[in-house]
């Protein structure tokens, strides 16, 4: 695990992999119906890039990933980008400082990284829409998903 700082050109590539990333890895999920709600792409490569290079790269990513998958695909929805964003960004934070403060890598901790995530992007959902029918989304559809970003995560950390 890395911990890449904003003056450093790695940060810039892994970032710039990780948009890219998200560019593709959603495309061939929405493939599958209800693929993109179910899978959480975007999560996924954000969670485990923020776990091995810290939150820098993933939190450019972050903000950037969202914006460049609606220009070039109209996905996500231009109602539910600021929402999404807001979630990415806590999830890299989150996930980012986890891998910084107990530097290892266990299924316990990332299922707590995603479970707080999800909470706080819950709250950060309501306070910018009054409604939280994506974070309960997340949890009765996405469950798929949240497992991705654990084990993936772990897998990919573990390597």
């Amino acid at each position: 695990m890395f911990s890449l700082a904003f003056n450093e050109v790695r940060t810039y590539f892994w970032a710039a992999v990780f948009i890219l990333s998200n560019l593709v890895l959603p495309q061939v999920c929405h493939l599958i119906p209800q693929g993109g709600v179910m899978l959480a792409p975007l999560s996924f490569v954000i969670m485990a890039g923020a776990y091995q290079f810290g939150w820098k790269p993933a939190l450019l990513a972050a903000v950037l990933s969202p914006l460049v998958n609606h220009y070039a695909t109209g996905m996500p929805a231009w109602g539910v980008l600021q929402v999404m964003t807001v979630k990415l960004i806590i999830l890299a934070l989150a996930a980012g400082l986890a891998a910084q403060y107990f530097r290892k890598v266990t299924l316990p901790i990332l299922a707590g990284v995603v479970m707080s995530a999800e909470v706080l992007g819950g709250l950060g959902e309501f306070a910018l829409t009054g409604g939280i029918a994506a974070t309960i989304a997340d949890f009765t559809i996405g469950w798929p998903g949240l497992l991705l970003q654990i084990l993936g995560t772990y897998f990919i950390c573990k390597r």
